[in-house]
């Protein structure tokens, strides 16, 4: 079972909740060389008055998102290392040891969903440094929500 924090931060553009989650426990994705390769994967919606997805499609959501963990799980050739869901977006972070693979598997989670809208991005981040500054942001403002 994977581990994640979850933190609320305050949109730049409009002020209202984004909600950040961040995967823990990918030391061993992270320390392997091989993954070098970051996928961003985005899904608009549309958004009520604070940005959020109504039900409907958060359950969609969820559903994928569980489809994509256990894909990676049974062949970890990715990992599934953060989500952020507010301003009419849901943002996936991915890392990956090779693109074509990922695709495939990308393609055997998402066989049972009708086709959504989802827009991709990848470069190469062999550092994981978009994962340390997701981390980082979460850690503080989950430290903040303790306080």
């Amino acid at each position: 079972m994977a581990t994640w924090i979850t933190s609320p931060f305050e949109s730049n553009e409009s002020g209202n909740i984004v909600m950040g989650t961040v995967r823990t426990d990918v030391a061993k994705f992270r320390s392997n060389p091989k993954f070098i390769y970051r996928i961003d994967i985005s899904w608009p919606y549309t958004p009520d008055a604070k940005g959020m997805p109504d039900e409907t499609q958060s359950e969609l959501m969820e559903q994928v998102q569980d489809a994509l963990e256990s894909t990676f799980a049974k062949d970890p050739v990715a990992v599934l290392t953060g989500v952020y869901t507010g301003e009419g977006a849901r943002d996936l972070v991915i890392y990956t040891l090779s693109l074509h693979i990922f695709q495939r598997k990308l393609n055997e989670a998402l066989a049972p969903f009708e086709m959504l809208p989802l827009t991709f991005s990848a470069e190469e981040d062999p550092d994981w440094e978009e994962y340390t500054q997701m981390l980082a942001a979460v850690e503080a403002a989950d430290k903040v929500c303790d306080d």
